[in-house]
């Protein structure tokens, strides 16, 4: 695996030099031979599929003080279907907006629901600033946002070391659905880990070489000073997901995007859309950042077409609740 990741990241564009490879990878790495020390914590039934409330442990190493006292435990919901498998799997990721009841693992919980009478087997983390005890730092290019980001992409990861470690999990469907700051981790993960053979990128920031020919940028560049935003995202230049993304393959990529969204709109998401790997597809809604009802259904026929099962009845799609969108909030002066 570490030598397919390496033959990857070789080929980043030469914006990394000198990086080699190895030190590339160093920046997303964890123990792998950690135990993931499962807890289960509860445990109920929907519709004859039965949701598991689980736990697992992921490696902070010297990001602890970033993430918080709980920053190792990742709580989440662990959606079974019925039968024995080996199962296709995804894992969510939900979006971190403000004001919204679903910033947390229950997101996609209907979604799962309806996707594990299909025989899909999915496992729902919490992210890394939901978890007790996190304190969020809002300052203009802070470090300890750097070490969320990386925190959550090995918490996903160790996600997919969950999922391969069962015996009811087929290792060569496994997918990834991540929405808004889940999304962005998606991009670093599709060109990290090879393990997922799809990805749904639901309104996600993909470039900061994109997002710097945008008016928004440009404003907060003048804002915080662009000498110290210019030597931030230089020192942090592995941090831009589009590096990643331009390598995904062979994953499948899907990126969904909405038109009223007031960070990404549509002529970002080409752009984003440009610099993805083959092979990918790209569609716009008439929606908020939350998305709406098509995107879901989009969303499931790609996962159905990508990991090889049934699509699900019509009516339990259109039964999954939209998302609300809650009010942006105003930024700060």
């Amino acid at each position: 695996m570490k030598i397919l990741m390496c033959l990857a990241l070789l080929l980043l564009p030469l914006v990394l030099a000198p990086q080699d490879c190895n030190q590339l990878l160093q920046h997303w790495a964890y123990d792998k031979s950690a135990p993931l020390d499962i807890k289960q914590a509860g445990i109920q039934e929907r519709d004859g599929i039965t949701i598991y409330d689980i736990s697992f442990s992921s490696p902070v190493g010297d990001r602890s003080a970033a993430v918080g006292p709980n920053g190792g435990v990742v709580a989440s919901y662990l959606v079974l279907p019925r039968g024995k498998g080996p199962f296709p799997a995804v894992i969510y990721g939900h979006w971190c907006m403000p004001g919204s009841e679903k910033k947390n693992r229950g997101e996609f919980l209907d979604e799962a629901i309806v996707l594990a009478h299909s025989g899909v087997l999915s496992l729902l983390p919490d992210h890394v600033t939901v978890h007790p005890g996190f304190v969020e730092d809002n300052t203009p290019m802070s470090e300890k946002q750097i070490a969320v980001e990386v925190q959550q992409d090995i918490n996903l990861r160790r996600g997919a070391d969950l999922l391969v470690s069962r015996k009811d999990v087929d290792p060569k469907r496994i997918a990834y659905v991540g929405h808004s700051c889940n999304a962005t981790a998606g991009g670093f993960l599709s060109g990290i880990d090879k393990r997922f053979m799809a990805f749904v990128i639901m309104a996600g920031d993909l470039s900061d070489e994109v997002d710097k020919a945008t008016k928004r940028f440009q404003e907060y560049r003048q804002k915080v000073g662009p000498e110290k935003l210019d030597a931030f995202m230089s020192k942090f230049a592995w941090m831009d997901a589009g590096k990643y993304v331009s390598h995904a393959a062979p994953a499948a990529m899907f990126l969904q995007y909405g038109t009223d969204d007031p960070f990404m709109n549509a002529d970002t998401a080409k752009r984003y859309f440009e610099i993805v790997s083959e092979p990918k597809k790209l569609k716009i809604y008439e929606a908020p950042h939350a998305l709406n009802a098509e995107a879901t259904r989009d969303r499931i026929a790609f996962l159905a077409e990508r990991l090889a099962f049934k699509v699900p009845n019509a009516a339990a799609v259109a039964g999954i609740p939209v998302l609300v969108q809650p009010p942006w909030p105003k930024p700060a002066e």
